[in-house]
């Protein structure tokens, strides 16, 4: 695990449109968990260009794979930002060889976290339980399978696992909700353990108006991002 930038900030230091004072979150993720954030469209279709380029460094004979499954990531954003989010994160852990894959839907809620009935009618049905984050605070946690439709597609007989958590988000009528999902349904438990573990590390705090020494490392960091997209590298924050 290492600890990310703030996930709805920026590479230059911006907070996706929230004002100087409100609250921004963070989280602790998986070195291999690669993050794209979903608005605007460009820094989306930027981001998931820099993973193409990592997934495929020194490969330079899968063209139509390379298409294909830069396709399908777009789709997977694009889904994203249909449901209301703000970060997707996707693993690429490995444990002997064998991909752990996973996913990480940050999405705002525009409504009021009063009662965990409320919460439940948000999105979908199963069973909510109340839960306490150990820097967010309250929150309510949901567990559940489901077959997806691309589960279906591929005609595996494994449904996905999902684990979703809503935080209210501090001084506004608004939750923050994280899905967490994975089709290895034969480990969920120990997948579900590192759900709990990345949302035990959800934290917030306040944006700020920048100072100048801080816009102008800002400027270089983003430079340097710029640069760095010449070249295949790992996840940066």
């Amino acid at each position: 695990m290492r600890q990310t930038a703030p996930a709805d900030r920026t590479a230059d230091g911006r907070t996706d449109g929230r004002t100087d004072g409100e609250n921004v979150f963070g989280l602790i993720t998986p070195e291999d968990w690669f993050r794209i954030p979903l608005l605007p469209e460009e820094r989306r279709e930027a981001s998931v260009s820099a993973l193409i380029k990592r997934q495929f460094a020194g490969v330079d004979d899968q063209p139509v794979l390379r298409r294909q499954t830069e396709e399908q990531l777009l789709g997977a954003a694009e889904a994203g930002v249909e449901q209301g989010g703000v970060v997707l994160y996707l693993s690429f852990l490995e444990a002997a060889g064998i991909p752990l894959s996973a996913s990480l839907l940050i999405s705002r809620i525009h409504q009021r976290f009063d009662t965990l009935d409320a919460v439940s009618a948000l999105r979908g049905k199963g069973e909510t339980a109340p839960v306490r984050l150990p820097a967010a605070g309250r929150a309510a946690r949901r567990r559940r399978s489901e077959r997806t439709r691309e589960s279906r597609r591929l005609g595996t007989e494994f449904a996905d696992t999902i684990v979703e958590y809503f935080v209210p988000v501090p001084d506004r009528d608004e939750v923050l909700m994280l899905t967490f999902s994975t089709p290895l349904e034969p480990i969920a438990d120990s997948m579900v353990e590192l759900f709990d573990a990345v949302a035990g590390t959800l934290r917030w705090q306040k944006s700020a108006q920048p100072t100048q020494a801080t816009q102008a490392t800002r400027a270089t960091q983003a430079a340097e991002t710029a640069q760095a997209t010449q070249e295949p590298r790992g996840q940066q924050a």
